[in-house]
C-alpha cells in the first residue's frame, strides 16, 4: 500500500544558496513541503519564486527566535530556559509571531499552510500559547493551518539525548494543539546530530521504513555558498545530494512512499 509522507525542507530564504537547493528539490519532485524564515532580507525576492511552485507543496511559517537578521537574537538556550520557569512575556511573543505572519503574507500573497519554528522554538511552553492566540488572530476558524508537533517524535536519528530533549521541553505540545482545533503532524522525524559524520542516508532510510502513513519528516538541504555563520553548511550539501541522488528516488520506492502535501487523517473539532 502506498504511504503519503510530507518532506518538508526548513530554512527557505535564510540564505540564497539554501533556497537555490531547495526549489530544486521542489522542481525534481524530491519534497512536498518547506517552510520560510519570513525575517530574511532575502524573503521579498524569493518569495515569487516559491510561489510559482505553491501547487505542488506546502508552503509555511518557520517561526524564528534564534537566527539573527539584522537584529539581535538570543539563543536557544535561553528560551529553553526562560519557557520552562515559565518567564517569557506572551503578549510579546504573540506581537512577534503576528509580525512575521504579516511579512510571510504580504510577499507570498497569502497566509501560509502550515507554522513550525526554527529549532522547534514554536513548541516550548508560553510560546505555544502566543502561537495559538496569534494563528486565530489571523485565519479563519475553519481554515486554521496545521501544526509540527515535535513531541511525536518517532525516531531518535543518531542522538537519542538530543531527541530526549525534544520531546521533554515539547512535552503535551500535540495535545494542547488539537484541543485548540488545529491539525497536527502525527509522526515526526528527520531529528539528527547535524554533524559532517553523520550517515544521512542511512537515517533516511531508516526513517522512511519506521514512518507510518501521514508522516512528516524535515530536512535542511542547501547548495554550497558563502554562508560563513551557518554551522551546519556542509550537511546541507550531503543532504542536498542525496535528495536529488537516484538512490533516494529507488528507496523510495522501495517503501512505496508518495511525497504529498499533509493530509491529516483527522482533524481535531
Amino acid at each position: 500500500m502506498t504511504k503519503r509522507l510530507t518532506l518538508c525542507a526548513d530554512d527557505f530564504a535564510q540564505s540564497g544558496s539554501i533556497s537555490a537547493g531547495i526549489l530544486q528539490l521542489i522542481d525534481a519532485g524530491r519534497l512536498s513541503a518547506t517552510s520560510v524564515l519570513s525575517q530574511s532580507p532575502h524573503w521579498p525576492e524569493l518569495a515569487g519564486e516559491l510561489k510559482a511552485r505553491a501547487e505542488r507543496v506546502d508552503v509555511g511559517l518557520h517561526f524564528n527566535l534564534t537566527h539573527a537578521f539584522g537584529s539581535p537574537a538570543k539563543p536557544l538556550s535561553h528560551w529553553l530556559m526562560k519557557s520552562q520557569l515559565r518567564q517569557l512575556s506572551q503578549p510579546a511573543l504573540r506581537d512577534e509571531m503576528l509580525a512575521q505572519i504579516d511579512r510571510f503574507a504580504e510577499h507570498f500573497g497569502r497566509l501560509p499552510d502550515f507554522v513550525d519554528g526554527h529549532q522547534h522554538v514554536h513548541a516550548l511552553p508560553v510560546i505555544r500559547d502566543a502561537l495559538f492566540d496569534a494563528i486565530q488572530h489571523r485565519w479563519p476558524e475553519d481554515r486554521l493551518p496545521y501544526l509540527r508537533a515535535p513531541d511525536k517524535l518517532g525516531h531518535p536519528g543518531d542522538n537519542r539525548l538530543k531527541s530526549l530533549i525534544l520531546r521533554s521541553v515539547c512535552t503535551n505540545f500535540d495535545e494542547q494543539a488539537q484541543q485548540r482545533g488545529f491539525a497536527t503532524t502525527p509522526w515526526f522525524g528527520g531529528m539528527y546530530s547535524l554533524t559532517p559524520q553523520a550517515d544521512f542516508a542511512g537515517l533516511m532510510q531508516s526513517w522512511l521504513a519506521r514512518s507510518p502513513n501521514h508522516a512528516l519528516i524535515m530536512c535542511h538541504p542547501g547548495l554550497p555558498g558563502q554562508d560563513a555563520d551557518d554551522p551546519i553548511a556542509a550537511c546541507r550539501s550531503r543532504e542536498y545530494d542525496y535528495l536529488a541522488s537516484d538512490a533516494f528516488a529507488e528507496l523510495c520506492q522501495r517503501h512505496q512512499i508518495s511525497l504529498s502535501r499533509f493530509q491529516p487523517e483527522t482533524v481535531a473539532p
